[in-house]
């Protein structure tokens, strides 16, 4: 890759700031987990469904960093084309272990909250100087927890009736009959 095609490419896809030079191919897979439950004989009833983590299984290459110029290596002054397949590599290594979520750029989709679940990596004599790896992703899927302040147990000795305040939910009005318990027995009399 020469200066100027380096200057003005526009690279689409991105793993955090990583830009592969090749996409080989992305694997998308979005997964709904559906509950099944054995009822009477033999039939299944499904009554709940959550949707598991997005996946994504990239198949990438990094071309090998070089010399700015071929008849001077600029390398060992600091000046190259970019990282070399094992600086990349490192940098891959890192993005993992750090277990820090990040942001991946596909060309069909972009995915937030990102850990690479696995990284695989085959060198060959056709890819000695490049780095060729299959790597697979899994989304995070984040929560948010609350701290609530309840009373302490000394002041508990009658649950039901010294309990804090608690959120139990939204609570609908039941309409109830204006009926004594006298009136309601001299309806069963009548009745029979």
């Amino acid at each position: 890759m020469d200066i100027l095609s380096t200057l003005f490419s526009q690279q689409s896809r991105k793993i955090d700031l990583l830009v592969p030079d090749v996409i080989i191919s992305e694997k998308h897979q979005d997964t709904l987990e559906i509950t099944e439950h054995p009822v009477e004989i033999g039939a299944e009833i499904a009554d709940h469904a959550w949707k598991r983590p997005a996946e994504l299984t990239m198949e990438v290459g990094f071309s090998g960093g070089g010399s700015l110029l071929d008849f001077w290596d600029t390398s060992n002054v600091g000046l190259s084309m970019g990282l070399s397949p094992e600086e990349t590599y490192q940098k891959i290594l890192d993005l993992q272990s750090s277990r820090q979520p990040f942001d991946v750029i596909t060309g069909k989709r972009q995915y937030s909250n990102m850990l690479i679940r696995a990284i695989e990596v085959t060198t060959d004599k056709a890819s000695e100087n490049v780095l060729m790896a299959v790597l697979t992703l899994r989304e995070l899927n984040m929560t948010q927890t609350e701290t609530v302040t309840v009373s302490s147990q000394q002041n508990m000795k009658e649950g039901a009736t010294t309990t804090g305040v608690s959120n139990t939910g939204v609570k609908n009005a039941r309409p109830v009959e204006n009926v004594s318990l006298l009136q309601r027995l001299s309806g069963w009399f009548n009745a029979a």
